[in-house]
Formats: C-alpha cells, structure tokens, sequence
C-alpha cells in the first residue's frame, strides 16, 4: 500500500482527476474544502449517537457531498463521466424539510446554535454547508458548477437547521433562546 503522503503537494498545487494540477488556494479547492469539512461536521453529528432516522438521513447526505465533492473536483475535460446530484436527491431534501416542519412548534423568535451536542453539531453543519454554498458559487464563476448542486447546498442548510431543532425537540432539550437584551 502506497503511503499517504506523496510530496506532490509540497509546491502549493494538487492533482485532480484527470492529472492536471491546481493551486491549493484556488476556489475549486476551497470549493471543495468546504464540502468536506461540512461532511466531517456531519460526521461529528453522527458520532453522538444520534436518532435512527436522523442518522440514515445524516449517511445519505454524506454520501451525496462525496458525490458533489467528486463532480466540481474532476474537469470535463478529464474524460470521466460522473454521475452528479440530481433533482431527486433535491426532492429528497424538500418532503424532510417538509416532513420536519409539521412535526415542529413554529419559531416564535430567534434561537442561538446550541442545546444538545448533536443539535450543536449540526448546527455548526448548517453554517458550512452555508460557506460550501458560497464557495460553490463563487467557483461557478470561472467554471461549470451544476446549478442543481447549489440547489442542494441551499436546501441542505435549511435541513440542517430543522434537524438541529428536531433533535432538541426529541431529546427534551430546550432551543437556546436569543437574548432580547442589548
């Protein structure tokens, strides 16, 4: 087995698929950075035990930004056809979000990222997947980015979000309140 460092990557630049090399600090690396903290992030949210149903949900979506990850990061002209998001695993996010929003009370106010871990967690996970939106656009800015990907990104963070409160709400853990002192 080949060791995990190469020294490729000593001059500041890393391969893609296909052999051509890029600047470690160009928007389709930070692009794709951001996607896989925002999967470690949710992997951290898995980690505490969560809710069966959350956690097959968390898998899922851990699997599809591998899939992304995958398709911003390999060139078209690299001659590898990629199976990327489609509108279904958008769909996917939709009837969740919908699903969760009837199971929950409505939001009177603002609430502060918090209550249990896991909700933290995944509160911590909707704010990069907000960063790994941002820098998807940005990257479609001098490159092809599938617009079905920054649908997914948008939706994905409202998921995240709504999961965050579900779990609170599961465990008997209250929403952290924003203060109305200032």
């Amino acid at each position: 087995m080949a060791r995990i460092y190469t020294k490729t990557g000593d001059n500041g630049t890393t391969g893609l698929a296909g052999g051509k090399r890029v600047s470690k600090d160009s928007t389709l690396i930070e692009a794709s950075g951001s996607l896989d903290e925002l999967n470690a992030a949710i992997g951290s949210a898995r980690a505490c035990s969560p809710l069966d149903n959350v956690d097959s949900l968390l898998e899922a979506i851990q699997n599809d930004l591998f899939t992304i990850g995958i398709q911003i990061s390999t060139p078209e002209d690299a001659g590898v056809r990629i199976s990327g998001i489609g509108e279904e695993k958008i769909g996917n996010l939709e009837r969740e979000i919908d699903a969760l929003e009837d199971r929950l009370p409505p939001l009177k106010n603002f609430i502060l990222p918090g209550g249990s871990q896991e909700a933290a967690f995944l509160h911590l996970a909707r704010t990069i997947a907000r960063r790994a939106e941002r820098r998807c656009v940005a990257l479609s800015r001098s490159a092809k980015v599938d617009p079905r990907i920054l649908r997914y990104l948008n939706r994905l963070s409202d998921l995240l979000f709504l999961l965050a409160r579900y779990v609170n709400h599961c465990r008997n853990v209250p929403d952290l309140r924003r203060s109305r002192e200032e």
